[in-house]
């Protein structure tokens, strides 16, 4: 009996297939989406954090909706329509810096880029663009995962979504692997020609969905509109799911910002030959080393429990990244001393990682009525809404105080102008720490609560 737990549907294995490509495109574009921005189309931090933030944050607040809609029309036909939608815009991110050709071009050094907002109104093309990838995305969130909780039953579930964790961090570990390589080579130009990888990886997808993509459970599809709302209504009204979704926005704030601030943080804190998309893909290299490991070890404790070890793990990693610019210039095993800490907390967050996201997915996934599984792991995602729009735009402002761009700097600003760029990641270790204390007065009064209502019903 134990072996068949680990015995997946078709669909699943398809499911968790295209989930790896998707991420392949996704990570690899986002890592460098606010260099990308500011660097290729001449946004400054602050305006970067600012279209780079909703973007995510709408990527994680639509499945909701775009989950609801997917019960409707059915996974296949939703997939089918997501990949072709992500195809599109990967590729419009690749072609777009060519309408901008002699449009508010100025050279800085041996770089050529977009002057900001007074010389090209071009940029802002970016914006429909990044609304279509919005789209398309929406839909993978909600039925990936969804699919995986069909596919699964309550005995094999936890694994069948560590399953799914390990395969999201082998796309994250291969879309995030070509970015230093790229950027090496090719300069900035490499930012942009990294969108068709990703069109390329989405337009692979697509074809996997329709060749091979088919469900035999099919709950739900079919529902009218007023079913769709009436079940929204329901969702957003669970006061113990939002409660929930709340205090896991703070490890998600704090994890955002491998994409928000940590890119421009070590170019510009240990150099340019610095590699921060390598040391992002320590993040998915040690959740997929540990994760299978970590929810097999706690299979028998709840999910509250895993998940509040991990969350006391994220002021540690925080902590880590804080320390680098504390630590003199000296080298430290051939890195420097911002880059070696930086790898350290991200181990950490990691391992932070390992222990919360699986669980928190099948926290949501046993609250979810049979043909509704789209919409409340859609809805599962809205901590990362919440966190990405905060994350990103605090980020932008912490860069611009404590961690400026050096090209508008002066000489004598350049002297002192990093002393204090740590304390950026000082006040994500607040953030941490108040989301991991507030978790445990969660699981104090959901199991108070949970005790009387036996009570009660048993009295009945």
């Amino acid at each position: 009996m134990e072996e068949k737990k680990w015995n997946f549907s078709k669909a699943f294995w398809v499911a968790n297939t295209v989930e790896l490509l998707e991420r392949a495109a996704y990570y690899g574009v986002f890592i460098a989406m606010t260099l990308y921005l500011s660097r290729i189309l001449g946004f400054n931090d602050v305006e970067a954090a600012w279209i780079a933030g909703p973007f995510g944050a709408l990527l994680y607040f639509l499945p909701t909706f775009s989950g609801a809609y997917a019960d409707k029309i059915g996974f296949r036909k939703a997939l089918m329509l997501a990949f072709l939608l992500l195809t599109i815009g990967y590729a419009g991110m690749g072609i777009l810096p060519a309408i901008f050709e002699n449009n508010g071009l100025v050279t800085y050094g041996e770089k050529t880029i977009f002057n900001g907002l007074e010389s090209s109104w071009y940029k802002f093309l970016i914006i429909p663009i990044l609304l279509i990838v919005v789209v398309g995305g929406s839909f993978i969130k909600s039925v990936i995962t969804g699919t995986v909780s069909k596919e699964t039953t309550t005995s094999n579930r936890a694994r069948g979504f560590s399953i799914f964790y390990a395969m999201v961090n082998i796309g994250a570990f291969s879309g995030k692997l070509i970015v230093k390589p790229l950027r090496m080579s090719l300069g900035d130009e490499g930012l942009f020609i990294l969108n068709f990888f990703a069109a390329g990886m989405t337009l692979l997808a697509l074809v996997t969905v329709f060749l091979f993509y088919k469900s035999a459970n099919r709950a739900g599809e079919g529902k009218s509109i007023n079913e769709i709302w009436a079940a929204l209504g329901k969702v957003f009204t669970n006061s113990r799911l939002i409660t929930l979704i709340l205090i896991i926005t703070g490890f998600w704030m704090v994890q955002s910002q491998l994409y928000a601030t940590m890119p421009k943080y070590v170019l510009r804190m240990a150099g340019e030959d610095a590699a921060p998309s390598w040391y992002a893909n320590v993040n998915p290299l040690v959740v997929f080393t540990t994760v299978a490991f970590i929810t097999e070890l706690l299979r028998r404790r709840t999910a509250l429990f895993s998940m509040t070890i991990g969350m006391f793990i994220m002021p540690v990693s925080a902590l880590a990244m804080a320390s680098g610019n504390m630590l003199g210039e000296s080298t430290i095993l051939g890195f420097h001393p911002v880059s070696f800490m930086m790898i350290v907390g991200i181990v950490f967050q990691g391992l932070a990682e390992a222990f919360i996201s699986p669980r928190f997915l099948e926290y949501f996934s046993l609250q979810a009525p049979k043909g509704e599984e789209g919409l409340y792991l859609g809805f599962s995602h809205l901590h990362s809404f919440i966190s990405h729009l905060v994350g990103f735009g605090l980020s932008g402002y912490l860069l611009s105080k404590y961690c400026p761009d050096p090209r508008f700097l002066t000489d004598t600003e350049k002297l002192t102008a990093y002393d204090h760029a740590h304390y950026i990641w000082f006040v994500f270790v607040g953030v941490a720490l108040v989301s991991a204390i507030s978790l445990i007065v969660y699981g104090y009064v959901t199991k108070k609560i949970d005790a009387k209502k036996e009570i009660v019903s048993s009295e009945a």
